[in-house]
């Protein structure tokens, strides 16, 4: 995968200093039942992102250990409205809120997902979308059936494109 090959999305500063970032994928032959089955079921989230479960209801529960890397999400689900979008936090306790809200739409012969990714100030706006795009990457491989590990390769290149186009 060279530069002009890395699917990466936009990253926006907002006024009070975070950033919004809106990532995009079209998933060919996977209607939106089947993308928010992987967003939302629990043995389908162990082949995309990490071993969790998530409440299916506004209030519920987020839930998702990354075990390797000792990071564990338990945060609150901030919008449920099956199979169309899903929000939480991508943090736990009393860290700052890290919202990630996952819009699904029909698309021509499959689906089309717009993740929005919002990084509090003074933290690491291009990090956090490359491990996004890394995980995006992974759900395309889970819904054809081969799951993949993290293709960290991939990552570091979208770290690069994106820390680019902040101007870093």
């Amino acid at each position: 995968m060279n530069e002009n090959t890395i699917p990466t999305g936009h990253i926006q500063r907002l006024d009070d200093g975070s950033f919004e970032s809106k990532l995009h994928r079209t998933y060919a032959g996977h209607d939106c039942a089947a993308v928010w089955h992987m967003l939302t079921d629990a043995a389908s989230l162990a082949q995309w992102i990490a071993p969790g479960s998530i409440e299916p209801r506004e209030g519920g529960r987020a839930h998702i250990d990354f075990q390797d890397s000792g990071i564990v999400i338990d945060s609150q689900v901030l919008a449920f409205d099956a199979p169309r979008v899903l929000a939480y936090s991508w943090s736990s306790g009393n860290q700052p809120l890290r919202p990630l809200r996952w819009e699904l739409d029909d698309a021509p012969g499959g689906t089309h997902l717009t993740l929005t990714v919002t990084t509090p100030a003074g933290e690491d706006p291009a990090k956090a979308c490359a491990g996004f795009e890394g995980h995006l990457e992974m759900l395309a491989a889970a819904l054809e059936g081969v799951p993949i590990k993290f293709p960290f390769d991939l990552f570091l290149e979208a770290r690069t494109a994106y820390n680019k186009q902040l101007g870093n």
